[in-house]
């Protein structure tokens, strides 16, 4: 099952890829048009979807929205790649490395993001998405509280975060777009083995990141156990897993993103992003 949002209501896609289906009217109003209202109630909302038959609209693809468009609590890891934390010059983590980026960076799949100035940079993150509420769960536990994935592209500007000690990574990571998502919020039974999926970015043919999840040094298990004995996790609640290899702030010469360029963010089985790149109003170059 694919779910994503519409003018700001939540669709079923359907399988043969064509339209959407709109929640609220296939369930006869069982269900509103609100994607974080729907997940509080992810049981029954699955249970009302199986095998729905009802007519699909047509949509364009850049009339999809992030969809999950304002999780409460949204965790990023970094360094959860060994390759990544290597090109970094950074030790291997003995714990996750855990900060936020604040859900109002959140954005659609095929979004024109303002870029603040030459240093941002891409990381392309495989997105976990709590459908049940998780309260100390254990490893064993952690799949059964899990809606789905979707892709996530991890923009950073990278002066901000790594000006000043301690550093600023949320702050740097949350700038309005800085959070593109999608295609789909798309559920497990689709995604056999999501540990072991290829992941990945390019502009033009010009590939920037080609990894696996499979290299994750914490998987998904294991962080939403630790995550979970620290606070609660609650339905819509978001982990952006962490980015393999081949960023562009460690590249001789350092790789950063330019208005005009168009970012493709790829992970098998769940589809693609588009995101485009303009310059803001008052970006700034770079000395």
């Amino acid at each position: 099952m694919r779910l994503a949002t519409v003018s700001g209501r939540l669709v079923l896609l359907p399988a043969n890829g064509t339209g959407a289906i709109d929640v609220e009217h296939a369930t006869g109003g069982r269900f509103g048009p609100d994607t974080m209202a729907a997940l509080e109630r992810w049981d029954e909302l699955v249970d009302a979807l199986q095998g729905i038959e009802a007519p699909a609209e047509p949509i364009e693809p850049g009339q999809l929205q992030a969809p999950v468009p304002m999780p409460r609590q949204l965790f990023a890891i970094g360094l959860n790649y060994a390759d990544h934390a290597a090109e970094s010059k950074m030790p291997l983590p003995p714990a996750p490395l855990v900060f936020t980026k604040f859900p109002t960076c959140l954005t659609g799949p095929y979004a024109t993001v303002e870029l603040p100035s030459d240093n941002v940079d891409y990381e392309v993150e495989l997105v976990v998405v709590i459908g049940r509420r998780a309260d100390r769960v254990s490893e064993d536990q952690a799949w059964e509280h899990v809606a789905g994935v979707t892709i996530g592209q991890d923009l950073s500007e990278r002066v901000v975060q790594l000006t000043g000690t301690p550093p600023q990574f949320s702050l740097a990571k949350s700038y309005a777009g800085f959070g593109p998502t999608g295609p789909a919020l798309v559920t497990l039974d689709e995604i056999p083995d999501p540990g072991a999926l290829g992941i990945g970015c390019r502009v033009g043919e010009e590939v920037l990141q080609d990894g696996n999840t499979k290299d994750m040094i914490f998987g998904i298990p294991e962080l939403i156990a630790r995550l979970s004995h620290v606070c609660p996790l609650l339905p819509g609640d978001q982990i952006w897993t962490g980015t393999p290899d081949g960023v562009g702030m460690v590249r001789t010469p350092k790789r950063y993103l330019a208005p005009g360029e168009t970012l493709t963010t790829w992970i098998d089985g769940i589809g693609e992003l588009r995101t485009s790149f303009v310059a803001a109003s008052d970006h700034k170059t770079r000395d």
